[in-house]
């Protein structure tokens, strides 16, 4: 009898207790960053030599680069654009080299790693209303 309650013990030891299935995650921003790129309008030219240099650097076909999502573009008056893009994180060098080749000549250039703060906030505000 002890053998065999040792043969079911170790049984149970060895056997692999069947997983149960997962349920989907969730698209997580594990498979994209949010890049904010600010391009700082260069007030010592006019809007028709920043045209010329923009279309001279094939600027509005090469950024952002094909595939990349654009989330918002504003062009805030006094301030120039502001750009926010949806980007895999092994393209984000692609997306600094269309940066470097076409905008640099005609706009200074701040760079920003973001993230949705949109939910937080709200969750955020309910919670202090109450």
């Amino acid at each position: 009898m002890i053998r065999f309650l040792a043969a079911i013990l170790l049984s149970m030891l060895v056997m692999q207790t069947p997983v149960k299935a997962q349920q989907p995650v969730p698209s997580l921003a594990t498979d994209y960053v949010l890049v904010t790129v600010v391009l700082h309008q260069d007030q010592s030219r006019n809007l028709e030599e920043i045209t010329k240099l923009l279309d001279d650097s094939g600027f509005w076909t090469k950024f952002p680069p094909e595939g990349i999502t654009v989330e918002s573009w504003y062009n805030a008056m006094g301030l120039g654009h502001v750009v926010t893009l949806r980007v895999p994180p092994a393209r984000l060098r692609e997306v600094n080299r269309s940066i470097e080749q076409n905008v640099w000549k005609v706009f200074r250039t701040e760079i920003y790693v973001t993230y949705d703060f949109r939910e937080i906030a709200r969750s955020q505000r309910e919670k202090h209303q109450k």
